[in-house]
């Protein structure tokens, strides 16, 4: 994928529009919980404003109806939260499509909550066409939206006089082609998740190009059915198990697997109280619910990732909120944490399960996208990340 960078670009006194990813959880009280999504996007600003440009910097923040800014929406907080990490004021600026504000060099402002404009969720042209109107340079730096055809990650960037990716934005790029484009072999994915059905894509894209595909959780529970073992009251689709077979023939016939497991972790509730007990895979009874991979399975697979030369991790092979059913996904952290593969890890779970077991540092690349992330991995072609190849030469 070739896209314009903007450490590429000379943006010495340019008005410089970003689209960040700024959709930061908040309590009750409008108070920032977590603030991750504003720390990464701070590297293109500061970029920017080292460099002695106008900055203009937008995103969405939850659910508004179009049209309205409600107490909910505004991006006010943020604001506060950036001014503070940047050590500089940073003005929030409203209903600023049509223009009418002053961005002097060197200083950055934030731009009102942009799915509170009318258009923006359909990618209106004139609202596209009067957002690059405001900019000499668009900076597409939220990967997050990367999947969604909006006015601020699709439409403006077919309009602005430059449109190039952030350095947030360039990263995820980079990462994701060198682990699926262009990947060191053996290149190894791990899928774990509860429903098949939701991975359903992502399962079938991969099984035609991963040399080991590594499944956990529901989704195991499926593969399992699908090779004729008993699973007991263990979530599961049983009506997706000839899709199961279907990409198991698929990596057959390729001369790779999908490694199941030969024992797992049971109990006969999932509670913090459940008693569980490792078993047999061939030794699950009526009752039993499979809660995480046994010990036996988990060595095996913790040897695959040793011999890995790419990793791609989305999702856990057990119930790892509970102690007595996270030691899968704990070796498998551990495992990919001493691998020397290049790793890239996406989705909500894997990066809980990243926290919990505090190997951030040892993972190669940590995607910010969750419904970017998959829907790459499905192969699908993302609209803003489009938006930017077609701007390449333009």
């Amino acid at each position: 994928m070739q896209v314009k960078k903007l450490t590429d670009l000379d943006v010495a006194g340019k008005r410089v529009f970003i689209r960040a990813d700024l959709n930061v959880p908040q309590d009750e009280a409008g108070n920032i919980t977590e603030d991750t999504r504003i720390k990464a996007s701070l590297p293109s600003i500061q970029y920017c404003l080292d460099k002695g440009a106008a900055v203009m910097v937008t995103s969405h923040l939850g659910r508004p109806s179009e049209g309205v800014v409600g107490p909910d929406d505004t991006l006010a907080p943020v604001a506060v939260r950036m001014g503070q990490l940047l050590a500089k004021p940073v003005r929030l600026v409203q209903n600023w499509v049509d223009g009418g504000f002053e961005v002097a060099p060197g200083e950055v402002v934030l731009l009102e909550n942009c799915r509170c404009n009318k258009g923006e969720k359909k990618n209106s042209e004139e609202l596209a066409r009067k957002m690059a109107a405001l900019c000499d340079i668009y900076v597409n730096d939220a990967f997050g939206t990367a999947h969604r055809a909006e006015a601020t990650t699709h439409g403006i960037a077919r309009f602005a006089p430059v449109a190039c990716a952030g350095i947030l934005m360039g990263a995820e790029i980079d990462a994701l082609s060198k682990a699926l484009q262009n990947p060191k072999r053996p290149l190894v994915a791990i899928v774990g998740g509860a429903k098949v059905s939701s991975k359903l894509a992502i399962l079938k894209s991969l099984a035609e190009k991963v040399d080991q595909l590594i499944v956990g959780g529901g989704i195991a529970n499926t593969f399992l059915l699908a090779s004729g073992k008993r699973i007991g009251e263990s979530l599961a689709e049983p009506d997706l198990v000839k899709e199961a077979h279907a990409i198991m023939d698929i990596m057959r016939a390729r001369g790779a697997e999908v490694p199941l497991p030969v024992d797992v972790v049971v109990a006969d509730e999932v509670s913090a109280l459940a008693r569980a007990n490792k078993i047999a895979v061939d030794d699950v009874s009526a009752h039993d619910r499979i809660l995480d991979v046994g010990p036996k399975t988990a060595a095996r697979l913790a040897e695959i990732i040793a011999h890995a030369g790419t990793i791609v991790w989305n999702g856990p092979v057990g119930v790892f909120e509970y102690a007595q059913f996270a030691g899968g996904t704990k070796m498998l952290a551990s495992a990919i944490a001493h691998s020397e593969a290049f790793s890239i890890a996406g989705g909500g779970d894997t990066l809980a399960a990243i926290a919990k077991f505090h190997i951030a540092d040892e993972v190669g690349y940590i995607s910010t996208g969750g419904g970017a992330f998959l829907e790459f991995l499905e192969g699908k072609t993302l609209p803003a990340i489009a938006a930017l190849e077609a701007r390449y030469e333009g």
